[in-house]
């Protein structure tokens, strides 16, 4: 592809302005927003300052605080900025949206989590990849597309929120059900050089599993709720042999899987448990229908509990994550995209699924079709994405915030 010369001028100033773009991303990784526990409320606060300085007023939307400390977190502001050309009402909206919400650091980083330390070509901290830079590819974008190519028609808003890791009810869902946002196109933060047109669906289910406790002098007086929880595990991971037999047609996604992350219980070395607790993930790909999947689930645990005489078994139901199927009208998104990523990179940029789940679908689902691209790395596991030592190459960054402004300055041309 030739490049044209609104594409050369928007490339130019991104250049000349990428210093900034990275001390802005460096400002934002610099507060921290680990969830758990969930106080996000600071981040936005100093996203919406560091807006203001461009020239952008960023709308600043808490949500309600006995709705967040509901979803076990401590307090969530959205933002949304609204930048509109020409006529009201005219031409394409297009959201682009990025969440500030990340997992906590963990152990094992050989770099402050929180310095936003560039080694190398590379920023070290947690978000850096996902998606913190995403706020600085989408608002520099745009600030591009002012400066050299503003559009006559149409607008951009930008989406900023903090509830992917609980699963975006909160966040993004949060902001369309309360009719605050209605756009026409949507361009999610991105965590691979692909772009991403489909992701898959999760279920997440708390199993506590009922016995009796009893002194380990006398373990018969009781019934252990450990070996209840052990023959329900393994009826569980059982399915997952079956799960490899259903496949998807979607590239990028192979089989539903799960997982078993977390299980608690017992109160002493010499007590049989009476109660332990674990948590599932269970993955489904966009062919499953997730009401099946789920009673699918609770058959299986229901029918080995009543294997284990003594063994009840509770189950509640944690995050039901609907896959994200491609729209008809994405098209033009995917084509700006691809055209623009492979004139810069070089080589051509698939379109593709993945196995991970986002906040995507909750604007697919009211929709309002969208795909997944931003400055993440070529893969999420090159960036340590959830794990220690998290890091942006730079040169990604530069790439996608003109891949970025480039597909706006075509589809709002």
């Amino acid at each position: 592809m030739t490049a044209t010369t609104d594409h050369r001028a928007l490339d130019a100033w991104i250049d000349q302005h990428f210093d900034e773009e990275v001390r802005f991303l460096q400002a934002l990784v610099r507060v921290p927003t680990d969830t758990p526990p969930g106080n996000n409320a600071p981040h936005a606060q100093r996203t919406t300052e560091l807006l203001k300085d461009f020239g952008f007023e960023a709308e600043q939307h808490p949500v309600p605080a006995a709705d967040v400390q509901a979803c076990g977190m401590e307090s969530i502001t959205n933002l949304i900025v609204r930048r509109p050309y020409g006529t009201p009402g005219s031409g394409r909206t297009i959201a682009l949206n990025a969440h500030g919400d990340v997992v906590p650091p963990g152990e094992g980083w050989t770099h402050d989590p929180y310095g936003a330390e560039v080694v190398d070509g590379a920023m070290y901290g947690r978000a850096t990849a996902v998606s913190k830079s995403d706020f600085a590819s989408f608002t520099f974008a745009v600030r591009a597309l002012e400066a050299v190519a503003r559009p006559a028609q149409g607008a951009v808003e930008l989406h900023f929120t903090y509830d992917e890791e609980f699963g975006g009810e909160l966040g993004p869902g949060w902001l369309l059900k309360q009719g605050l946002t209605q756009p026409d196109l949507l361009i999610a933060a991105g965590f691979s050089h692909e772009v991403v047109t489909a992701h898959n669906g999760c279920l997440q289910m708390e199993v506590t599993v009922h016995g009796k406790m009893a002194h380990a002098a006398v373990p018969h007086t009781g019934v252990d709720a450990l070996q209840g929880a052990v023959h329900i595990l393994n009826a569980l991971y059982a399915l997952n042999e079956q799960y490899q037999q259903v496949t998807s047609s979607v590239a990028g996604i192979t089989h539903p899987y799960l997982n078993v992350g977390r299980i608690e219980g017992g109160t002493n070395t010499n007590v049989v448990p009476g109660k332990v607790v674990f948590k599932l993930d269970r993955r489904m790909i966009p062919e499953e229908n997730p009401t099946e999947v789920e009673a699918s689930i609770r058959h299986t645990i229901a029918q080995a509990a009543g294997e284990r005489p003594g063994i009840t078994a509770d189950i509640k139901r944690l995050l039901l994550a609907r896959a994200m199927t491609p729209l008809p009208g994405n098209q033009p998104l995917v084509d700006a995209i691809q055209k623009h990523a492979q004139a810069l990179l070089g080589k051509p940029v698939p379109a593709v699924g993945t196995p991970l789940y986002t906040d995507v679908r909750l604007y697919v689902e009211r929709g309002i079709p969208g795909v997944i691209y931003g400055a993440g790395p070529r893969t999420v596991l090159e960036s340590h994405a959830k794990r220690a030592d998290e890091r942006l190459q730079l040169e990604d960054l530069r790439c996608a915030t003109k891949v970025i402004a480039r597909t706006l300055h075509d589809l709002l041309a």
